[in-house]
C-alpha cells in the first residue's frame, strides 16, 4: 500500500518504497487491508494544497514527510461511497484552510489506486456519466422556453450547467430526484456552508445562494413538470438555498394544488426541521419523504456546527417524530467525519436517536470540510474512536430496520401513507 504524493503542477506519482498512511480526526493511522478499495469510476484525485504527504517506512514503522514540493493526495468519492479515513498529511502552512470538499485517503496498490471507503448505496443514478450534456441542454432549452417568467427554471439553469449540480440536472431530464429550491434565508448558521460564508470565515463557498423568494405558482409549474412517474421525487432543499421550512407557507400551498391535480411521484424535503411548527404544516399538507441534515446526535457537538437560532436539537427530533407518526418516509442526511462520528459517545447516541425517532433510513454523506478549522471547533473525544468500517458494522446490528444509503430512497410497498386524495377543481 503504497504512498501517493503530488507535485506543484498536479502531477501524480507513487512513492517507491514508502507505505501509505491515513488520519482519523487528528491522529495519523495505518489503513487495514479490508478498508480499501479499487478507486471507483468517477472520483476523482486531487493535489492537498499547503500540505505534506506523509508516508511510513516499511522496516522501521517510522513516519516520514516528504519535501515541500510532495503533497498529499485525496480522492473526492462519488455519491453512494462512504469515506472511511482521510489522507495522511500534515500542513505546511497551519493557517490555510482547504477547499470545502470531503478527502479521502488514497494508496497505490497492486498496480492500481485503491481508496479507503465503502460502499454503502447504488452509485448508478448519480454517476455524472450517466448526466448527457446534449440532452440537459435540449432540457433547460425546453423548459426555459416554456416558462419564460418562471425565475426558479432559470436560477436552476445556472445549478445544473453551471455547477454541474444533478438534483437541478434531473429537474431539466425529468427523471428520478429533481430539485425545486425555495428559500433564500436560514435559521443555521453551518460552519463550513457552501452557500453562504461570513465574510471573517477563510472559506470560500462553492455555491452562490439563490435571492428571491419563489411565488407559488412558479413552484407549481416546477413540481408539476416533474411528477409525472411513478418513481420521480421533486425536492425542497437544496444547497443552493437556506432552509425551506422558513418559507412553509408557499411550500404549504404549492405542496396542495399539486396534490390537487396529481398522486404521482413523491414529494421530499431536506431539511434542518429546526422549526417544528412548520414542519408539521408540511407534513399535514401532503409530503411523503423527509430527510433531516444532522452531524450528531449530541447537543454540544451539534450546537458548534450547525449554530442554530431559535431552535434547538429537540426540535429536530419533535419533527422527526411526528413525521413518522403520520407516514412520511423519514431519514437523516449524516455528515460523517473519520475520527469523530466514528467516537463511541457518537454512535451511542445516534443509535437512540434513530430508535426514539424511527427513522427508516441513514443517508451516510461526507462531511465537505477542512478538518483542522472542523476539530477546532468541535467537544474532543471522551471515549475510544471504533474506526468507521466498525460504527457502519455497529449500525446495521443495532438498527437492522434501518437501511443504510447514501441518498434518497424511493419507500418500499406499504412504509408511507397514502398519497392525499385528488380534489376536483
Amino acid at each position: 500500500m503504497y504512498l501517493v504524493y503530488a507535485d506543484e503542477q498536479g502531477n501524480v506519482f507513487d512513492h517507491p518504497t514508502l507505505y501509505g498512511l491515513a488520519r482519523s480526526g487528528d491522529m495519523i493511522v495505518e489503513m487495514m487491508e479490508d478498508e480499501l478499495i479499487p478507486l471507483p469510476e468517477g472520483a476523482t484525485l486531487v493535489g492537498l494544497p499547503s500540505t505534506h504527504a506523509v508516508g511510513m517506512d516499511p522496516e522501521s514503522g517510522e513516519m516520514m514527510s516528504l519535501p515541500n514540493q510532495a503533497q498529499a493526495v485525496g480522492a473526492l468519492l462519488p455519491q453512494g461511497y462512504t469515506r472511511l479515513c482521510l489522507p495522511g498529511y500534515v500542513k505546511a502552512d497551519k493557517e490555510y484552510k482547504l477547499p470545502l470538499f470531503g478527502y479521502s485517503a488514497v494508496v497505490w496498490k497492486d498496480g492500481k489506486f485503491f481508496v479507503a471507503a465503502e460502499l454503502t448505496d447504488d452509485p448508478e443514478k448519480w454517476n455524472p456519466l450517466n448526466c448527457d450534456t446534449e440532452d440537459l441542454n435540449t432540457g433547460v432549452q425546453r423548459l426555459t422556453e416554456k416558462y419564460p417568467d418562471n425565475r426558479l427554471y432559470s436560477h436552476l439553469s445556472n445549478c445544473a450547467l453551471g455547477y454541474e449540480c444533478l438534483t437541478s440536472s434531473n429537474t431539466f431530464l425529468n427523471r428520478w430526484e429533481g430539485a425545486v429550491p425555495v428559500s433564500h434565508s436560514c435559521n443555521a448558521g453551518c460552519f463550513g456552508c457552501i452557500s453562504e460564508q461570513p465574510e471573517d470565515s477563510g472559506f470560500v463557498s462553492p455555491q452562490t445562494r439563490m435571492d428571491f423568494r419563489p411565488r407559488v405558482d412558479e413552484l407549481v409549474e416546477v413540481m408539476l413538470e416533474h411528477l409525472k412517474t411513478p418513481e420521480s421525487i421533486i425536492s425542497f432543499g437544496q444547497g443552493c438555498e437556506g432552509e425551506p421550512s422558513t418559507q412553509a407557507k408557499v411550500i404549504i400551498d404549492a405542496i396542495r394544488e399539486v396534490r390537487s391535480v396529481t398522486d404521482m411521484g413523491y414529494i421530499n424535503i431536506n431539511t434542518n426541521a429546526g422549526l417544528s411548527d412548520h414542519m408539521r404544516g408540511i407534513v399535514d399538507a401532503g409530503l411523503d419523504l423527509m430527510r433531516v441534515s444532522t452531524i450528531s446526535a449530541l447537543d454540544d457537538h451539534y450546537n458548534a456546527y450547525y449554530k442554530p437560532r431559535g431552535y434547538n436539537l429537540a426540535n429536530v427530533e419533535k419533527s422527526l417524530k411526528y413525521a413518522t407518526e403520520q407516514g412520511v418516509y423519514t431519514s437523516i442526511n449524516y455528515l460523517i467525519f473519520p475520527g469523530v462520528t466514528d467516537r463511541e459517545e457518537e454512535i451511542e447516541a445516534m443509535v437512540e436517536f434513530c430508535r426514539r425517532t424511527g427513522l427508516k433510513l441513514i443517508q451516510m454523506r461526507n462531511l465537505n470540510i477542512d478538518p483542522e478549522s472542523y476539530l477546532e471547533i468541535i467537544p474532543p473525544a471522551k471515549s475510544e474512536i471504533l474506526g468507521m468500517k466498525q460504527m457502519l458494522d455497529i449500525f446495521r446490528s443495532e438498527l437492522p430496520d434501518v437501511v443504510i444509503g447514501s441518498f434518497t430512497h424511493i419507500p418500499p410497498a406499504g412504509m408511507i401513507r397514502p398519497k392525499k386524495a385528488i380534489v376536483s377543481k
